[in-house]
């Protein structure tokens, strides 16, 4: 599959630099299996969503992954946390010179403890050294890792909209970010008319925006992203009627689900692996999908492997032509824009 059948133009006014209140305010572009589209709020979803639909969603927790400080010689530092082990953290840097091991970086709030450099992890990644509870450190002295096409620093704001409201498992350096529209009470009012919900865990990676630089989508090095299914949610969808649609919120859901299901000689309806796993599939047109009937999703990059994975659901001239609208329309994309849902 050609990455460049998949390009569009995007006036860059219309990359959501921030998010609209309340959540579920943001708009809504449906585009039915025969390729019709027509424009809602995302409000309206609860009458769209039929009784006994089963919405999955990803309950990822985004870390204050970025972390700024100086180096010994008062040379600025920035660090992008990525990953723990048992070694220590991934982080990819920026910086004059390269980090060496066995410096201390010191961080840009006064009498914040160091973090150590242990080694190199990779051309653009560092082996570091968090004191005490990593996680409790970032949640200290951590941002918010915004994507790099939101241009400003992040706020007190953001700790509170760039998650979604069930997020749990901390882990991710970016939102599943079809979920930052639902509200509590929206997500009642679903479950009072029928529609069930279930939960994985997938930690989305910094390869989520690492761009397709081959012309052939096949020759792509896919990123790797951890998940994991439980035992309940594989339970939702054994149990789900063969009638009964499973709307995955988001394309991390799409990815972990298509992942985890098991072969068809051995598996019944919607029979998928539970526990943690990893996944580097690539999803584009001619995908057979196993699991996922319907997506709620926002607008995503041109020339991007989740726009490979939207097409895969309907087909690239529709989602293209449903893109073309959105522009037309002035929708709002990214990952603080508008959304759309795939019936």
């Amino acid at each position: 599959m050609k990455i460049s059948l998949f390009d569009y133009d995007l006036p860059a006014e219309l990359i959501a630099q921030t998010p609209v209140e309340p959540r579920d305010a943001s708009r809504l572009l449906r585009v039915d299996r025969e390729g019709a589209v027509s424009h809602h709020g995302f409000i309206d979803l609860e009458e769209m969503l039929p009784p006994g639909a089963l919405l999955v969603v990803n309950d990822t927790r985004v870390l204050r992954a970025r972390w700024f400080g100086r180096r010994t010689t008062g040379g600025r530092v920035e660090l992008l946390l990525t990953e723990p082990g048992p070694d220590g953290w991934r982080a990819l840097w920026k910086a004059s010179g390269r980090p060496r091991a066995g410096e201390e970086l010191l961080p840009e709030e006064p009498g914040a403890e160091p973090v150590r450099v242990l080694g190199d992890a990779g051309e653009r990644e560092l082996l570091v050294a968090l004191p005490g509870d990593g996680l409790a450190y970032l949640e200290r002295h951590g941002h918010l890792p915004l994507p790099p096409y939101i241009r400003r620093p992040d706020t007190g704001d953001d700790a509170r909209r760039y998650q979604t409201v069930y997020a749990r498992e901390a882990g991710a350096v970016a939102a599943p970010t079809a979920g930052l529209h639902f509200t509590p009470e929206l997500l009642d009012r679903l479950r009072a008319r029928g529609v069930h919900t279930t939960a994985l865990t997938l930690h989305v990676g910094i390869g989520t925006f690492a761009p397709v630089q081959v012309e052939d989508a096949d020759d792509h090095p896919m990123h790797a992203e951890r998940f994991c299914i439980p035992e309940a949610c594989a339970e939702a969808l054994a149990n789900q009627p063969p009638d009964a649609p499973v709307v995955a919120v988001g394309t991390t859901v799409v990815r972990a689900l298509e992942s985890a299901s098991l072969p068809r000689e051995v598996r019944g309806p919607r029979r998928v692996r539970t526990g943690w796993q990893s996944t580097n599939l690539l999803i584009q047109p001619g995908f057979s999908f196993s699991v996922v009937d319907s997506l709620i999703t926002n607008f995503h990059l041109p020339r991007s492997t989740l726009l490979l994975l939207v097409s895969a659901l309907r087909s690239r001239e529709t989602i293209l032509a449903a893109y073309e609208e959105a522009v037309r329309e002035r929708y709002r994309f990214f990952s603080y824009g508008d959304a759309m849902y795939l019936p």
